[in-house]
């Protein structure tokens, strides 16, 4: 047992309480912590202050603090009136990129030692890595791996394709693997991936009870509990991963945890998952890697939400941050889940929401490339320490936000709501040395330059995953959130033609926002290969032990009756390919006839969907492979209703003029500038215009309109 699970109780049972009414969900980013609170009959509050690297625990408990003075109340008095604490981090996705995890052991069977190294072959030299670098394959390496290949020990044991138990585990030789990599490799973690183990574990039990016996400190991972799924290369690394960031996800959360109870907390920590759904921090920090981008994922939730307040059932969700600029798409309602999932172009086997994303944040560094002068931005980020150089904390590079200064973008007077005094002069200062001079243009048409490259690069990645997917972005209406994605989706999202755009209220804290519209969420599944057709009898018994499981769970948390959600899917496949189509079972269950056939025809017609019309072939045969069981716990949270909408007139906003760039006009234009907290639902704000909030800009360029709505949400719409 850690140190983690011996303080830190199984969380009480989720329940909203008369005296504990508010809920608080904080996300911490590379660059900023950001803090929402709801409470039913209250506005929403929000909070918004930098990161604190390395102890990012420190930001959260200032973000909450950010957003307590917004409602004149003491940190102490608002969390002993909380009743549940959801929470987003980007701990381990850091952990994974800085390379700062524990010193990790790979204990496998014997003759498959060089498994996680070798990865998928001549793909693992390119996965990953972008267009530039892969059109240079000769030039390409494979990632230096997270477990250096002298602490990987094979040892005695056989379990084959069906799970019979072919070579018990060799005890002794398992002993000596222990103790050569605990006193001689001084590793601090071990990670324990056997051939089949996911259709029959005893064999890792065993392994796991003599590490617990030999090595009781040493944090442990079994790849039949982690990644219990196919894919010898994927489910290795999956238990390397979990165990490199295990031991750092446990210390965190543990952390948290003490800093909120010394700060009057009482109720439990919930942490969000990369797939869309919260956990219980015990059980999450046994599970790291399910962390992993679950910052983007709880953005993803939060625009589906919100799409399902203003009816927008297709929508490009799209969030720029001080570090990166993500997006994901919502079709009918439905999020679209990442069908191999990576970080640091390492593969691991986890549901996680697709989010794709380049290095071109606030943060992001401007730079010039070495003999060609050709402006590059990102992928480098100056984070929130030392940050731009207009922070004044040190920062020696130009970055985006720098470049927003520049073009009239931003006032240093009033950033985040004028706790923090930018330093214009210096902005310009670096980005003349550095940028202008070099290309031999004076600032402001170097800095018009920069912006159009980024907004470009934005623009590019949107087409990916659009376009290229035969979706047409005038089919659906662009959510802009992230502390920059204002400034930028005005350009963005006039290339792009969509119906519509909308910055919404929680813009610059909305992975905050879906924290707190999130569920929680337990994923099961159970490898079986079944043939279609099958008796529909054979695919529920196969769910019944994973709905007894999951029930339990969730009465352990307080959830029973209407508030359990049960969603079946199953992944099948053609005959003798390798690529499965994980197909939701949409009718009743358990499973009848007339539901079988449904979930047949929905897999071809998603199979087709996928791989050209045309292409679905039953006469092939088909398979199933996986069957999988997602168990939601649904939270009670307040309902949020709107304000009557006044007149269109927001000259009583306006706090004056100056002048930022305008595309149309290809320069510097006079603009009028409003504040946000003096708009009202129904004014029309018409561009090219600046409004500034306490934790974001809007810009709308010429001949934009900007209308707040009943929520405080501000609807661009683009005039012909």
């Amino acid at each position: 047992m850690t140190a983690y699970h011996r303080n830190l109780a199984h969380p009480a049972k989720i329940i909203m309480q008369a005296k504990r009414k508010y809920m608080v969900a904080t996300d911490v980013g590379g660059t900023c912590t950001d803090t929402i609170i709801f409470a039913a009959g209250e506005p929403v509050h929000l909070g918004k202050t930098l990161s604190t690297p390395p102890d990012f625990s420190l930001g959260v408990l200032n973000s909450i603090s950010s957003a307590a003075e917004s409602m004149n109340m003491p940190i102490a008095d608002l969390l002993a009136q909380t009743s549940l604490f959801m929470h987003g981090s980007t701990v381990v996705d850091n952990t994974i990129l800085t390379r700062e995890g524990a010193r990790t052991g790979l204990i496998t069977t014997r003759g498959f030692e060089d498994t996680v190294l070798m990865t998928r072959g001549a793909y693992g030299r390119w996965g990953g890595l972008t267009e530039d670098r892969i059109k240079h394959p000769v030039k390409t390496e494979r990632p230096a791996p997270l477990v250096a290949p002298d602490c990987i020990v094979g040892v005695p044991e056989r379990v084959d394709y069906k799970g019979a138990v072919l070579q018990d585990l060799d005890e002794a030789a398992a002993a000596e693997a222990i103790r050569f990599l605990i006193s001689e490799k001084r590793i601090e973690a071990l990670a324990i991936s056997f051939l089949w183990s996911f259709y029959n574990a005893a064999n890792e039990r065993k392994m796991k009870a003599l590490i617990e016996h030999l090595a009781p400190g040493v944090y442990c991972t079994l790849s039949s509990e982690i990644a219990p799924t196919p894919g010898e290369y994927e489910r290795s690394s999956t238990t390397v991963i979990n165990a490199y960031a295990g031991g750092i996800t446990s210390t965190y959360l543990l952390n948290l945890q003490s800093l909120l109870t010394e700060s009057g907390y009482r109720g439990p920590v919930m942490v969000m998952q990369g797939y869309g759904g919260l956990l219980p921090a015990d059980e999450a920090a046994n599970r790291s890697i399910g962390m992993l981008e679950c910052g983007p994922a709880a953005g993803a939730i939060g625009s589906r939400v919100l799409g399902q307040l203003l009816a927008q059932p297709n929508v490009i969700a799209t969030d720029m941050g001080g570090t990166t600029f993500k997006v994901s798409v919502i079709q009918n309602g439905e999020i679209e889940y990442a069908r191999e999932p990576m970080v640091d172009r390492f593969h691991y086997i986890q549901p996680k929401i697709e989010v794709v994303s380049i290095g071109s944040g606030g943060g992001s560094i401007v730079w010039l490339e070495s003999g060609t002068n050709t402006p590059r931005v990102g992928p480098r980020s100056a984070g929130a320490k030392p940050g731009p150089v207009c922070y004044g904390l040190g920062g020696t590079e130009p970055t985006l936000t720098d470049v927003f200064m520049l073009i009239g973008y931003m006032d240093p007077n009033i950033f985040l709501g004028g706790s923090m005094r930018l330093d214009a002069a210096a902005a310009r200062k670096v980005f003349s040395e550095k940028i202008a001079k070099p290309l031999q243009m004076d600032v402001e048409q170097a800095a018009f330059g920069i912006y159009r490259v980024a907004t470009a690069q934005i623009s590019d990645l949107i087409h990916e995953i659009t376009v290229e997917r035969g979706l047409d972005p005038r089919d659906f209406v662009l959510h802009a959130f992230g502390g920059s994605c204002g400034i930028v989706a005005g350009m963005f999202g006039a290339e792009l033609r969509v119906e519509r755009m909308v910055i919404p209220y929680t813009a610059s804290v909305n992975c905050a926002f879906g924290l707190v519209s999130a569920d929680i969420v337990h994923e099961y599944s159970q490898n079986t290969l079944l043939p279609v057709p099958s008796p529909p009898h054979a695919i529920n018994e196969i769910y019944q032990p994973m709905i007894e499981r999951a029930l339990h769970q969730l009465k352990s948390e307080g959830f029973e009756g209407p508030k359990v959600k049960l969603e079946w899917s199953i992944d099948l496949r053609y005959s003798r390919q390798v690529h499965e189509v994980t197909t939701p079972v949409r009718s009743a269950t358990p499973l009848d006839e007339a539901g079988f056939n449904q979930l047949v025809a929905d897999f071809e017609s998603q199979y087709e969907k996928k791989y050209g019309k045309g292409s679905a072939f039953r006469e092939a045969g088909i398979e199933m492979t996986m069957f999988r069981l997602t168990a939601r716990g649904l939270i009670e949270r307040p309902r949020l209703e709107p304000l009557p909408l006044a007149g269109s007139d927001c000259s009583h906003a306006k706090i004056g003029r100056r002048p930022i760039f305008v595309e149309a006009k290809k320069g510097m234009s006079e603009a009028d500038i409003y504040d946000f907290g003096k708009l009202v639902p129904g004014n029309v704000v018409a561009g090219p215009a600046v409004i500034h909030t306490p934790i974001t800009t809007i810009v709308l360029q010429a001949n934009q309109r900007g209308s707040m709505d009943g929520y405080r949400n501000v609807l661009v719409d683009f005039e012909v």
